[in-house]
């Protein structure tokens, strides 16, 4: 496997939109720390909530820019999907969304060691209609 980080960043987000939670945690070390939106923690502190966003809002993310520096790397995404199943309490809608994402990794070797996202929760619950 690649050593480069930039390679590390894109089988994350390859995993993620085949909704391989078993191959994102492999890409993580045993105590990365995970920040975004809901909340932090490792890995299977924050799993159940991926599961959640990928099963029921059906989220992809597309790469829209990379930049890395040293061991960091940063992704502006565009990401989208559409509310099909229940999720974080309310039943699906069928309605879609778009915005835009910003995720930060620390990448050593060949896993990932933090990650924070930021993301336009509040746009993506009124457009699912849920807000």
């Amino acid at each position: 496997m690649s050593k480069d980080p930039k390679d590390v960043v894109r089988r994350y987000v390859d995993a993620f939109n085949r909704g391989d939670l078993q191959g994102l945690g492999a890409l993580f070390t045993e105590d990365a720390q995970i920040q975004g939106v809901m909340g932090k923690g490792v890995f299977e502190k924050v799993s159940p909530i991926w599961r959640q966003l990928i099963e029921g809002y059906g989220m992809q993310l597309r790469i829209e820019e990379m930049v890395a520096e040293g061991n960091t790397v940063v992704v502006r995404f565009t990401e989208t999907g559409t509310f099909k199943a229940s999720a974080f309490g309310h039943e699906p809608t069928g309605k879609s969304y778009e915005l835009v994402a910003m995720e930060w990794f620390e990448v050593d070797g060949d896993k990932i060691t933090r990650r924070w996202g930021a993301r336009d929760s509040a746009a993506q619950a009124r457009q699912l209609g849920i807000a």
